[in-house]
């Protein structure tokens, strides 16, 4: 039976999360506006009072999904303990989002118009900006070089998204062993890729 005693406004917010859930279960294929209608107890045209069509649905159940995927980021780095640990928690936080929860990482990535180029001026649960973030803490922390700082979240992000989408492929063995190795050697290429291990003549010149 549908249902009619949303608030105004609620609505709108019971379709995104009902999309969401579809999203979660199927991917981004699933989240269809007559689904999330049903989902949500409505009519068909109810939902097209909110929504121009399925993109525009789908767009923002993809930035709810991103939001998700960044409060899974901030909480691995509240708790590291310096700029090295937390971009390895930053790393570590999003291969592990898309490997338990792949139909949101698929919606998140695979539903949204192109990142904001400027982390800066995405919003702040983009997980864009949370890794620009933790690149500027390394940075002032003398641990990133500033010549190597710009574009730094597009190498660190292009090699932890393809290490996701390998796996979440199949293209890569999938035990448990052989993902903890697969991130451990492609975070270690980041990590040493990016950040000064402190014996360099451009570190010994900043502690100088």
């Amino acid at each position: 039976m549908a249902r009619t005693t949303y608030h105004h406004g609620a609505l709108r917010a019971a379709l995104i999360d009902a999309g969401l859930a579809l999203a979660n279960d199927g991917g981004p294929d699933q989240v269809v506006l007559r689904e999330v209608a049903r989902a949500a107890g409505v009519s068909h045209s109810a939902a097209y009072r909110h929504f121009a069509d399925r993109d525009a649905l789908l767009t923002e159940v993809a930035r709810r999904a991103r939001a998700e995927l960044a409060a899974e980021m901030r909480g691995r780095i509240a708790r590291a303990t310096d700029p090295r640990a937390r971009l390895q928690a930053t790393g570590t936080a999003y291969i592990g989002f898309a490997l338990s929860r792949p139909g949101l990482f698929r919606t998140a990535f695979g539903a949204l118009p192109a990142t904001e180029p400027d982390p800066a001026a995405a919003p702040a649960d983009d997980p864009h900006r949370i890794l620009g973030q933790v690149l500027d803490e390394a940075q002032a922390a003398g641990l990133l070089d500033p010549r190597v700082r710009p574009g730094a979240e597009i190498a660190a992000w292009s090699a932890v998204h393809g290490l996701a989408s390998l796996l979440l492929d199949g293209s890569l063995p999938a035990t448990p062993a052989d993902i903890d190795f697969a991130v451990a050697q492609v975070l270690g290429l980041v990590n040493r890729g990016l950040l000064d291990d402190g014996t360099s003549e451009s570190a010994t010149a900043r502690r100088e």
